[in-house]
């Protein structure tokens, strides 16, 4: 056995401290935005806190990823953005543009710590900022001095996004002389706030399978859960397609920390001059992020985040049939392959709908439930938080008593609010051999079960029609 000073809980299938829960919906949003901190862990907690990160332009995961989280109505958010001006983005030089009722837009929306160079069809006269003209974060231009700029055409040189070169490589990041970047990040998060991340997203690069397997290794880490989109336009017949062996998605995993979503879902475009039927199109994994965020703060850690309502957006990309009573159904085939999809009715609004994680179908144990795996990780990690003061003490009875009692408190009270059916920490003497205790090693055995949540309501109907005899009663 490997050498441990501290604590660790190994999972087994089949005078006391309090242990204070930890934080359940601490999400971790790795990606690009035109502003803000680069590769430094940062929190948002309000709409103001993440404008630092820039406007909703187009391409840039993290500010429209804000957006839709905090438009659930809760969230802690830890954003690491990783873009990087230099690799990322690329010179668009002198495109021509059409001024009309001193009006104009740039093709692409100008990004880059350079403002745009406005200059005349001939390049001999370059024109103010502020004075002649003012253009916004979406390439929307305003001509304020009309002598200077008449309508017509003017050049702009500016920089923009060139999504291309966002790799896998650069979200994952590298530690380099110590140095972390991108999701490497994640391991500071305890140091740095002194909590764990408990929900990672990539919106827009979780579907890339290297992203997908740095972000599983992340939440293996932290006791987390990932949620993993499908590739933008990912039909139902290619995502069921994922799940197999031939999936190109990285959706051919059995982990229970992998929750695969579908579909994208459209909210109305942020672009000031957009029209009302404009649109553009969010990753599920930055709306059910939030979903659980608000889930956890509403209802509590241990409830299941099916059958939520989504808020902010216009409706999902991918249509698909929905049903709660027919197994054929689109979305019960995709919640048959452990795929959260989306459940709309006449008079329902847009729900989250799906409980289980990728283990299932291929493993049925009860953590395949999302909420369950959550509620494990939860204890798990408050009790080993617990446990510090502890650490180094004197193996004697009451030690030993001390731990136990302290944990099985800790338990009463998840049961007594719903969030564990029942559980004990127990010492057991057979596990606990003299030359262990000798070597300064103490194991004891914690059993628990969290709600599962009624997933399937079965009635069984009978026609009596011996209650007939009701209407010959005098």
């Amino acid at each position: 056995m490997a050498f441990l000073h501290g604590v660790e809980i190994i999972t087994v299938t089949s005078g006391n401290r309090s242990v204070q829960v930890v934080p359940s919906s601490i999400i971790v949003l790795t990606g690009i935005a035109p502003t803000g901190p680069l590769q430094t862990p940062t929190i948002v907690l309000s709409t103001k806190d993440a404008s630092q990160f820039g406007p909703r332009v187009p391409g840039f995961n993290i500010p429209e990823a804000l957006d839709s989280i905090l438009a659930q109505g809760a969230g802690v958010i830890v954003v690491i953005n990783t873009y990087n001006e230099t690799n990322n983005a690329v010179a668009v030089a002198a495109e021509t543009v059409v001024v009309a009722l001193n009006k104009f837009k740039t093709a692409f929306a100008p990004i880059a710590v350079a403002r745009p160079v406005v200059t005349n069809t001939g390049g001999t006269t370059t024109y103010v900022e502020g004075a002649d003209y003012s253009i916004d974060a979406f390439g929307n231009g305003v001509v304020l001095n009309t002598t200077n700029i008449p309508d017509g055409s003017i050049k702009i040189t500016y920089k923009k996004l060139d999504s291309a070169t966002v790799s896998a490589a650069q979200i994952n990041g590298t530690i380099v002389a110590g140095v972390r970047t991108g999701m490497a990040l994640i391991d500071l998060i305890p140091t740095l706030f002194k909590f764990k991340p408990k929900i990672i997203i990539s919106p827009g690069y979780s579907a890339i399978p290297a992203v997908s397997a740095a972000m599983l290794t992340y939440a293996n880490k932290s006791r987390a859960i990932d949620l993993l989109d499908a590739p933008a336009g990912t039909k139902f017949s290619a995502a069921l397609a994922g799940r197999g062996a031939a999936g190109t998605f990285g959706w051919n995993t059995g982990s229970s920390r992998n929750t695969l979503l579908f579909s994208q879902w459209k909210k109305p475009s942020p672009d000031p001059r957009a029209l009302s039927t404009d649109f553009v199109l969010e990753w599920y994994s930055a709306i059910m992020a939030g979903v659980i965020a608000n889930n956890d703060n509403v209802n509590g850690y241990w409830f299941s985040p099916s059958n939520k309502p989504i808020a902010g957006v216009l409706g999902p990309d991918q249509i698909i049939t929905c049903s709660v009573t027919d197994p054929t159904a689109e979305n019960q085939q995709l919640n048959a392959a452990g795929i959260v999809a989306y459940f709309v009715d006449f008079g329902t609004g847009l729900l989250t709908w799906g409980n289980r994680s990728a283990m299932f179908p291929s493993d049925t144990q009860a953590v395949n439930f999302i909420n369950v795996q959550r509620v494990k990780d939860i204890l798990e990690d408050s009790v080993e938080a617990a446990m510090l003061p502890f650490v180094d003490q004197p193996i004697n009875k009451g030690g030993i008593d001390s731990v136990r009692a302290t944990v099985n408190a800790f338990i009463n009270s998840l049961v007594q609010k719903g969030a564990l059916i029942d559980g004990s920490c127990k010492f057991d003497p057979s596990l606990n051999s003299v030359s262990e205790l000798a070597l300064g090693h103490v194991v004891y055995t914690i059993t628990f079960m969290a709600p599962t949540p009624m997933e399937r309501i079965t009635f069984n109907s009978f026609v009596d029609v011996s209650l007939l005899s009701q209407l010959l009663a005098q």
